[in-house]
Order: C-alpha cells, then sequence, then structure tokens
C-alpha cells in the first residue's frame, strides 16, 4: 500500500511539473505570434467601481509597460481627445463589438480594453482587481487576455520598540495609504499583467521568446 502511495504522489509531481513546463508564452497566447500586432490603441478603462480616480490611474500608467515590451502605443493623451470628438470615451460601447473600427480610424493593429472591479484600501494597502483584453482589429479575435488580483502593501517596516514608536509606524502606515500609492498601485498592476505578454516588434526578444516560461493568466499576489 505505501508503495502504491509513493509511486501516486510521484506520478502526480512529474504531471505537475509537466503541466508547468509546457505553460509558455506560445502556449497561453498563440494568437499573439500569429498576428504579430505592432501598433496598439488603449482604451480608457471600464470602471465598476466606486473610486472615480482609479479609471484615469490606471488609463495613464498602462502605455510604459508595453513599450518596455516593444509594442507602438498611440499616446492616450492624443486617444482621448480624438474619442471624446468622437463620443467614443465610454469602452463599454465597444468591448464587445468588432474592433474593426479603431483600426481604421487609428491605424492599430490590436485595442486594449481594462475592467477595474475592483480598487479600494484594504487594511494598510490597496486591494484591486483588474481584467485586460487585447482585441485584433483585423479578426476580432482575442489576443491577451488576463486577471490581476492585486495588494499592494503599504505598511511601514517597524522601527522597533513599543510605546511611541510603535505608535508613530501605525500613523506613518496610514499616511502612506491615505495620501496615495495609488499610482504605484496602478503601475504595479500593469506590470503584472503585461509581464509575459509576447514582445512586440521593437524589443530585442521579438520572435525568439516563444518557448519562455509564463505565469498562470489568473495573477494573484501582494507587492511591498
Amino acid at each position: 500500500m505505501k508503495a502504491r502511495w509513493i509511486i501516486a504522489v510521484a506520478a502526480l509531481a512529474v504531471l505537475l511539473t509537466s503541466c508547468e513546463a509546457t505553460r509558455t508564452r506560445q502556449s497561453l497566447y498563440p494568437k499573439m505570434y500569429e498576428e504579430k500586432p505592432v501598433a496598439l490603441l488603449v482604451m480608457p478603462p471600464i470602471n465598476n467601481t466606486t473610486n472615480v480616480e482609479a479609471k484615469e490611474l490606471l488609463y495613464t500608467s498602462v502605455s510604459y509597460p508595453l513599450i518596455e515590451a516593444g509594442y507602438y502605443v498611440v499616446s492616450p493623451h492624443l486617444a482621448m481627445e480624438l474619442l471624446k470628438a468622437e463620443s467614443a470615451y465610454d469602452a463599454e460601447m465597444f468591448i464587445d463589438q468588432d474592433a474593426a473600427i479603431f483600426g481604421r480610424v487609428f491605424g492599430v493593429d490590436a485595442v486594449i480594453f481594462s475592467v477595474i472591479d475592483t480598487w479600494k484600501k484594504e487594511g494598510f494597502g490597496i486591494r484591486t482587481d483588474l481584467h485586460y483584453i487585447v482585441k485584433s482589429t483585423t479578426t476580432n479575435e482575442v489576443l491577451f487576455d488576463r486577471r490581476c488580483n492585486l495588494y499592494l502593501d503599504l505598511q511601514q517596516k517597524s522601527s522597533g520598540g513599543g510605546g511611541l514608536a510603535a505608535l508613530t509606524d501605525l500613523v506613518s502606515s496610514a499616511l502612506a495609504t491615505a495620501l496615495t500609492d495609488h499610482i504605484v498601485a496602478a503601475r504595479k498592476c500593469n506590470a503584472y499583467i503585461f509581464s509575459d505578454i509576447p514582445r512586440g516588434k521593437y524589443h530585442p526578444a521579438y520572435g525568439q521568446d516563444m518557448a519562455v516560461g509564463a505565469n498562470e493568466r489568473d495573477i494573484k499576489a501582494t507587492v511591498k
């Protein structure tokens, strides 16, 4: 009986290792390699929370990790002006529609939609829950789909000791959360979301990162 149990555990370990080994950028996002998008348009986030600032914070910080990954991203500020002029500011109107219109208007290969389901203070940090979708403007296929549940821990490290020192640490932590780092939270979330996106045309690893290991589509993490 013991020998059978050991064999079963060993087989399970091999299976799990095999699954981990086969989870690559190509296996998760094959259509990114098939369509090879170069230019991207970021739509204003769909905000399902009561935090009105979350939409702008996320929108203004999403371009950087995509540019770092080798893509050309239409300036969010310029895009916003045109979207407002065309009464197309609300991404809710387009997320389930054909994305071809964005290709015709902006000349991009793909459009990025994001949904904010959670953005709130929690303890001495910020809890976020985001969903990103990259859609092709040529085929309307979903090229990249990922969720991120991220807790940004803003609590200050204890200086040691008790009494006044402990109270000071507590106040400092509260102020750090109150004063912000919502901007840091937005940047961290976007960095996590796009950490495994296949590298674009302007990145040295373009077309050579298919076998690179990747995290799961849905990410849950705590960041200091």
